[in-house]
């Protein structure tokens, strides 16, 4: 975290939450407590893995790492 104020102080954390509530619960509710954790875990799975970002070429993490580590063995430094 850094000093009060800064408007990168929580990015990541308010990104990861906006973009939670649109795609997963879009405005409805879980019928109980157990299809609520076993949604939530689906979901960050999916987010943290297969979900696409821009900022990695419209790649999912896992095929921009496998992609990456392909393309560094071709170009030995």
């Amino acid at each position: 975290m850094s000093r009060r104020g800064n408007c990168y102080d929580n990015a990541h954390a308010e990104s990861f939450w906006s973009r939670f509530k649109a795609e997963l619960l879009d405005g409805g509710r879980f019928p109980g407590l157990e299809e609520a954790r076993l949604e939530i875990s689906h979901h960050i799975a999916y987010y943290n893995a297969e979900r696409r970002y821009s900022t990695l070429g419209y790649l999912a993490p896992n095929h921009f790492e496998t992609h990456l580590q392909t393309t560094s063995k071709l170009c030995p430094a």
